[in-house]
């Protein structure tokens, strides 16, 4: 190792060396079979004449004699674009940058192919909202029949929101023989502030405003291209993703439109050519992301408060690359993780003020320096992560420069150094118990109400858990129970449309909490919530065996989740499935995922699709 790069702490190289132990077999099955894909060498040069021609019959003429040769690189360009959600709009014009880019260094890229894009902002609390998980591993079939055509030198994968990103993840290092380059489209401008966003909607779950007043509200909050300015799961992603060295440097949290955000895509095609098998050097993913790199993003994700929902993705996309990570690991990497930031729902800063401190390049830096992050990973740029720990900027002739990132944070309420954290842990716990096991996010969540022991209110659906508060049922210490809301039952929903109003119980003085097999948003927030309870009540999961008024103790601070009772005479209770499971077969294309629900793993274990 190189003096100059710390060296981890023994308690994360512990946890690392475990993880290596574990994936023996399965990670050395992977690698040999992408060291039988890369030596086939440049994939097109296996196909036959017709195949070729087919390939590159729609490109000119110019690109036709670089793809008929063996020196020029193909680039696949594969897209989540469309234009109705915010944050993937702006990839509308990255192909023809990409494409004159890549001309530019006499290479060719192709738009390989596109994949869903939805956002869980638009189907919050609808019936579309079941099919998100599942988006997920749909987008990782969609983006490799695009890739299966085996024309390719090379990818990159313009994706942003929530499923996207580890979707495209799940294919790239399917595709481990190309390298993959990942290329982010930057937040939008920061709108209401989100304490002010809060407050509105607490007020309309009150009765105290009208819709009208709501959608103005939610209308100011999001307001442009651009991803969501809060730190849920779309911003976690990019967090993720430049923390494992698949961005070009400082990529994240540029905004969309503007000459510094085409500068780093023009620098993401550069860099693809680079790398490619027909660059100067050849890093095929599967040969850069091992499972260091994948403890240095759960790392990332702790240190910055990030998504929930990034405790059953980065178990899929390991997976992906015969790495296998459990519940545990991250539990364990939680308490040894210094959370460095505080940006909404951890605190009231959003990306954006996040960026303006220092950014990425700060806190990797901060956790490099301190042996919280394996600094001499390999990345798309290199060897170690001192790349990553840069600020890009423009030059006074308009091109893109990097600098090191400052000595200190721009805004100590926002981003810290590791010498100075907000908390000594990731804010992330598993929680264990005879109801079986499930995470919490305690980041922002205030210590007084780490511990919830109250009577249990049953619900099936979160429309009669809101109906149920609307009447004053929950005015009262009381432990939310939301079941069948697992990838079994209906697709594992997020449950963000419960906040609100299990906030204004909080705010009221009562003690509550939410225990359910279900999702609950990457803003997951203030209320504490026993989350991916696992096994699911579909699955034989006692959860689906509680009645209204058992007593249920979540406790943070033990890391348990229990009912209060006898244990033998819960699990003898017979049980009755609720009524709407059948009706959320169908409807939306519900009735077309059928097969995924009855294919997918427990939570625990990545709720997929693939083995």
């Amino acid at each position: 190792m190189s003096p100059s790069i710390p060296e981890v702490r023994p308690e994360i190289a512990a946890i690392t060396q475990a993880i290596i132990e574990r994936s023996k077999a399965s990670r050395e099955d992977y690698l040999s079979r992408m060291a039988t894909a890369i030596s086939d060498g440049p994939n097109r040069q296996v196909l036959s004449c017709g195949n070729l021609a087919h390939g590159f019959a729609a490109c000119g003429m110019d690109d036709k004699k670089r793809l008929a040769g063996k020196q020029a690189a193909n680039l696949a360009i594969v897209t989540a674009y469309n234009d109705m959600l915010s944050a993937h709009q702006p990839y509308a014009t990255y192909p023809d940058i990409i494409k004159a880019k890549a001309e530019a260094l006499g290479a060719v890229a192709q738009v390989a192919g596109g994949v869903p894009a939805m956002c869980d902002g638009v189907t919050q609390g609808q019936p579309g909202m079941e099919l998100s998980l599942f988006s997920r591993d749909t987008i990782a079939l969609s983006a490799s029949v695009g890739l299966s055509h085996n024309m390719f030198d090379a990818a990159l994968y313009l994706g942003i929101c929530d499923k996207i990103v580890p979707g495209l993840l799940i294919a790239a290092l399917t595709f481990g023989h190309l390298p993959a380059v990942f290329v982010p489209a930057g937040p939008m401008p920061s709108g209401l502030p989100n304490k002010e966003k809060a407050r509105v909607r607490e007020e309309y779950a009150q009765g105290k405003i009208d819709k009208a007043a709501l959608l103005e509200a939610e209308s100011k909050s999001y307001h442009s291209a651009g991803t969501c300015t809060f730190y849920g799961t779309a911003n976690s992603n990019q967090a993720l993703v430049e923390a494992m060295g698949l961005h070009v440097p400082g990529a994240a949290f540029i905004h969309p439109g503007t000459p510094l955000r085409q500068a780093l895509t023009e620098e993401a095609t550069r860099v693809a050519v680079e790398i490619s098998g027909m660059g100067d050097t050849f890093r095929p993913i599967s040969q850069v992301i091992d499972e260091r790199s994948i403890v240095n993003a759960l790392i990332m994700l702790l240190a910055t408060g990030g998504s929930t929902n990034h405790t059953i993705h980065w178990i899929a996309v390991a997976k992906a690359a015969g790495i296998q990570i459990t519940w545990e690991d991250m539990d364990a990497l939680s308490k040894l993780t210094p959370l460095l930031t505080r940006v909404y729902p951890n605190g009231q800063a959003d990306v954006n003020a996040m960026e303006d401190a220092g950014g990425l390049p700060f806190l990797i830096r901060e956790l490099v320096a301190a042996g919280l992050l394996h600094g001499d990973v390999r990345t798309n740029m290199g060897q170690g992560l001192a790349h990553m720990q840069q600020r890009a900027s423009l030059d006074d002739t308009g091109a893109l420069r990097y600098e090191p990132v400052a000595e200190a944070s721009g805004d100590l309420d926002v981003v810290r150094p590791a010498s100075q954290p907000f908390q000594e842990d990731g804010g992330l716990r598993l929680l264990s118990g005879n109801l079986g096991r499930a995470v919490i996010k305690t980041s922002a969540v205030e210590r007084e109400r780490w511990m919830v022991e109250a009577p249990c209110a049953v619900f099936s659906d979160q429309d009669e858990a809101l109906a149920a508060y609307k009447a004053g049922d929950l005015h009262r210490d009381v432990v939310v129970v939301l079941r069948y809301q697992g990838p079994k039952a209906n697709g594992m929903p997020e449950l963000h449309k419960l906040t609100p109003a299990l906030s204004v119980l909080q705010n009221l003085g009562f003690k509550v909490a939410l225990v359910t097999d279900g999702r609950m948003s990457g803003a997951s927030g203030k209320v504490p919530a026993a989350i991916h309870v696992t096994p699911e009540a579909l699955d034989g999961g006692l959860i689906a065996h509680l009645q209204d008024g058992d007593v249920l103790r979540l406790d943070a601070e033990a890391r348990s989740l229990a009912f209060v009772g006898d244990e033998a005479e819960l699990a003898h209770r017979p049980l009755a499935k609720p009524a709407h499971l059948a009706q959320s077969g169908f409807g939306l294309g519900r009735e077309l995922f059928a097969p995924f629900r009855a294919a997918v793993g427990p939570a625990d274990q990545g709720a997929s699709i693939f083995s």
